[in-house]
């Protein structure tokens, strides 16, 4: 192998044998093992939480592969219905075409052109983060098959009564006139105002007060067109004897009641509240409460309407209300009617006051545009009949959560759930297999000839609905849509339900319970068995990721690494505000002064590993890539110390006699035991343990001691055959395993490295990937073994630790002397001196006996051994004297300077806690420091 570690000189040309040789599809004769990928938006490039989610993923299907289990990951895209279309009318909007002036086959087929060239850019992406899916199964939500899983999951449930057409609010879009999801509205904090305007009382009412008027305060004062009522607590002392009554709506001259409901706050402003029911989703339900009328103000672009569309709570027209709205607001944005509206209550004196007010406003997440609570005609699915199955399958364990507390978050959602909007004003996406006939009647059906035959509709004229359906209803299908349902193929026989889900907390309710709520009832079965839920990825400082802080990190920058210029370019691309950007660019600068370093994908996904605990946010750390970057290259160098000293040597492995000893044995235990750490916690969806485990066996166990201490017996000509032989064989057969055990995490080294020992190590196969995943052998965990080479490091320790002290070089011999000694010591002593001797250094052992005094020594202890140096001879005594007079007297300077600043009352009173916390720390620490050296001194001086 080359002498060093170079991660691009190895990753594509892996991966591509890998998929050129269908490693990644089922094989396995064990039991299934699927997971189906969660979908990510066919617009969209990958990003961190892309990038965790997947490594994740991987190591969960290899680690099941290795097994022997029939693994299935499957991969897929998503249509994502108003991504993609705005991405496409944009796109036809740079060249001066509307979508209109194409139509909407035309504008379908831009847009499959569109998918076509530059659709695949997240899979080539998924690619290079080393993925093992079948991407023979690749899906897409809008393929014919899915497409006709969608229509038959809506037929049925249309056919069920779980799916109805409704007139209810939604969350608009005024840009793209659409309805969206909650998911897709984003929460804004902005500074505003409340206006506080006076309502006349009818019929001569007064307050308690004496008024004649009541003040509501509201937020959005262009909405009181729309006023149904006037709330108050029913238990408000100051407005009991109005309720009931009326007031006359200003500008409309409308009536409407006074009504008590429980929403009102007694100590919010004048614990009067204006009651909209087609403008706020709050106000909606309380016209439900009080079957109040909906008047809908708004035409789809947010601007007033000429008359009101009045309807009763349950959709149906209402004819008997008056919908007069007063002519100048007519056609007018809402914002420019507001002004209009605030300056007509002004001008009538009816405008108590303006009070700022901070408040939280609703975007729409791609539009921008602030999202308008609307009152339209759409499909919804009756989500509490489904709700019951889904909850009891989480109840009765059919279904874990992993951490078990989002359970709790699932059935809070769950069981006050909501009916589902599913329709969407777009063009692309699953059109909704509605048709209508002239007189607005609706059938719905597979198809219009299905429609047709059904409802014996002959030849009338028959329009299909415009809408598409919400992309979660097509996505909601997609652990059994993608297996081939509604025919039972062998795929859907075998591979579900699946096994695990791995997703974020956030979309537990928009994603997860609608698959468990879509499968339960249309296939009888649940989607998965486990829901491992994982956090965000957040920034070094904790902050959420996202294009406005400037903090986002693209997962593929970190494997093949950016220069700083190019850096700069991505993070402030399309920023309108120059000194938004100047900012981004300055912490860019401060934190990848060169931009970042290339490192490989394997030290990235063993990153994300090691920092999925089950449920928490995860604070991605730059300096954690480095350190596991160094630690591909700890095993890179491993690989070729074994190589050194195995390729075209006896390993025993065609069955010669072998002689192991204590260090081949003690490392063969250690290694059982990471075996079982490993694969148990992998179990448990531990990853952060799991990566631990290995980590620290590998650096700390088999690298850091066992190939050092193993140079004595390779090294020596004069060691028996049968000794070296066996510490060949366990030198690569150890490493052989710990590149299987590492192959989830880190699958491209590992399989590099494999591939070169695989040999030496006696194992065959073609692949890494396909090798049986490590059982450990509990016969072979030697417990002696362990104690006794655990004895010669504590021992070479405690040496190296004198050395350290008292500046001795690590290749000067050294006489040593060991007091309070015991049997078992001196055996061990005995055992491993040849070993002791080379590795240590040791120019003589001497065992003090008991009563007999030992020269002035430098000390350390092994259990209740003493380990002793004599000092004598070692050291430039004057030298040494002169070195540590010179260091004394510097931390006495520093001891004095912090505590006269502790000393200081006027210092002490003024400073913050943590400062002076953080000084007394150092004083401590120079004190304790100043107390060791004057020892040392005192030593060194008496020698």
């Amino acid at each position: 192998m080359d002498k060093t570690y170079q991660p691009h000189a190895i990753e594509t040309a892996l991966y591509e044998n890998w998929e050129a040789k269908g490693y990644f599809a089922p094989q396995g004769s064990g039991e299934p093992y699927t997971i189906m990928i969660p979908p990510p938006n066919v617009t969209g490039s990958l990003h961190m939480g892309h990038g965790f989610n997947n490594a994740i993923m991987d190591a969960l299907i290899r680690f099941r592969r290795m097994q022997g289990r029939n693994t299935l990951w499957q991969p897929g895209t998503d249509h994502a219905g108003i991504a993609t279309q705005m991405v496409v009318e944009r796109q036809l909007g740079a060249q001066g075409i509307d979508r209109h002036d194409l139509g909407r086959e035309k504008f379908l087929d831009k847009v499959w052109e569109w998918k076509a060239e530059s659709g695949g850019n997240i899979t080539r992406q998924i690619r290079r983060l080393g993925s093992s899916v079948d991407w023979s199964r690749e899906r897409f939500t809008m393929d014919d098959g899915l497409s006709e899983a969608v229509k038959e999951a809506f037929v049925r449930l249309h056919e069920d009564g779980l799916i109805y057409r409704g007139k209810r609010l939604v969350n608009w879009d005024t840009k793209f006139h659409t309805a969206i999801s909650d998911l897709e509205v984003e929460s804004h904090d902005e500074k505003g105002h409340l206006w506080n305007l006076r309502y006349p009382l009818a019929d001569g009412q007064k307050t308690a007060e004496g008024n004649d008027y009541l003040i509501v305060a509201t937020t959005r004062p262009e909405t009181m067109l729309g006023d149904a009522a006037v709330a108050v607590n029913p238990e408000d002392e100051r407005y009991k004897a109005l309720i009931g009554q009326y007031v006359e709506l200003p500008l409309v001259g409308r009536r409407i009641p006074i009504i008590a409901d429980d929403y009102c706050d007694p100590e919010f402003g004048t614990g009067c509240v204006k009651i909209t029911p087609a403008h706020d989703f709050n106000d909606y339900e309380v016209g439900k409460r009080h079957n109040l009328p909906l008047i809908n103000i708004f035409d789809q672009d947010a601007k007033v309407l000429a008359g009101a569309q009045i309807f009763n709570i349950d959709g149906s027209v209402n004819a008997l209300l008056d919908a007069s709205l007063p002519a100048e607001y007519a056609g007018l944005d809402r914002f420019e009617a507001r002004k209009q509206i605030v300056a007509a209550f002004d001008a009538l004196g009816l405008l108590q006051s303006i009070d700022d007010h901070a408040l939280k406003v609703p975007k729409g997440d791609r539009s921008g545009t602030i999202i308008e609570p609307w009152l339209t005609d759409q499909w919804y699915v009756s989500t509490k009949p489904l709700a019951e199955k889904a909850i009891e399958v989480v109840e009765n364990g059919e279904i874990q959560f992993v951490p078990k507390q989002y359970e709790n978050m699932y059935f809070s959602w769950m069981r006050d759930i909501q009916d589902w909007c599913i329709s969407r004003q777009l063009w692309w996406g699953h059109r909704i297999p509605a048709w209508y006939d002239q007189a607005g009647n609706v059938y719905v059906g597979r198809d219009e000839a299905e429609v047709r035959a059904k409802h014996n509709l002959g030849d009338i004229a028959l329009r299909q609905d415009d809408d598409v359906l919400d992309t979660w209803f097509s996505s909601g299908l997609w652990t059994f849509s993608t297996l081939g349902w509604p025919e039972q193929t062998d795929f859907l026989k075998t591979h579900h339900p699946t096994d695990v889900l791995v997703t974020g907390f956030d979309i537990i309710f928009f994603w997860v319970a609608r698959m468990i709520m879509l499968s339960t009832h249309l296939t009888k079965q649940i989607p998965f068995k486990t829901v491992y839920v994982h956090g965000l990825v957040r920034d070094g400082q904790g902050q959420k990721m996202s294009k406005s802080k400037g903090n986002v990190l693209d997962p593929l920058d970190i494997v093949d690494g950016i220069d700083l210029e190019t850096l700069l370019a991505k993070r402030t691309s399309g920023m309108m505000q120059p000194k938004l950007a100047e900012k981004i660019a300055k912490q860019t600068k401060a934190e990848f002064p060169d931009g970042i370093a290339s490192y490989g994908t394997d030290a990235l996904r063993f990153t994300f590993c090691s920092l999925a605990t089950t449920g928490r946010d995860v604070k991605f750390d730059m300096g954690r890539v480095e350190g596991y970057r160094n630690f591909c290259n700890k095993l890179w160098n491993a690989a070729n110390f074994v190589i050194e000293n195995t390729d075209g040597q006896d390993t025993g492995i065609n069955g010669e006699d072998v002689d192991l000893s204590p260090v081949d044995r003690w490392i063969i235990s250690a290694l059982q035991r990471c075996e079982q750490d490993v694969t148990r916690h992998l179990d448990a969806f531990r990853f952060d343990l799991a990566t631990q485990a290995l980590y620290e066996f590998v650096w700390d166990e088999y690298c850091a001691w066992y190939l050092e201490l193993v140079k004595p017996v390779l090294w020596d000509e004069n060691a028996p055959l049968e000794r070296q032989r066996g510490t060949r064989r366990t030198l690569v057969r150890v490493l052989e395993v710990i590149l299987r055990l590492a192959h989830p995490f880190m699958p491209f080294i590992s399989e590099e490295i494999w591939q070169r020992i695989k040999g030496q190590a006696g194992v065959s196969g073609d692949t890494l990937m396909l090798q049986p995943w490590p059982v450990a052998n509990e016969t072979r965990i030697d417990a002696a073994a362990e104690g006794d080479i655990e004895w010669v490091k504590q021992l070479m320790l405690g040496v190296r630790q004198i050395r350290g002290e008292m500046k001795i070089s690590m290749a000067k011999r050294i006489d040593v002397i060991l007091a309070n000694t015991n049997a078992e010591d001196l055996r061990r002593l005995n055992d491993n001196a040849p070993l002791l001797n080379k590795l240590a250094k040791f120019e003589s052992v001497k065992v003090l006996a008991a009563g007999e005094e030992a020269p002035m020594s430098a000390t350390a202890l092994v259990g209740d051994m003493q380990v002793l140096v004599p000092m004598a001879g070692l050291i430039d005594k004057e030298a040494e004297l002169a070195r540590l007079d010179k260091e004394i007297q510097r931390l006495e300077g520093e001891a004095k300077r912090v505590g006269g600043k502790l000393a200081n009352e006027g210092f002490v009173a003024k400073a913050p806690a943590e400062v002076l916390e953080k000084e007394r720390a150092k004083l401590a620490e120079a004190e304790q420091a100043l107390a060791n050296l004057v020892e040392q001194r005192g030593k060194i001086a008496s020698l």
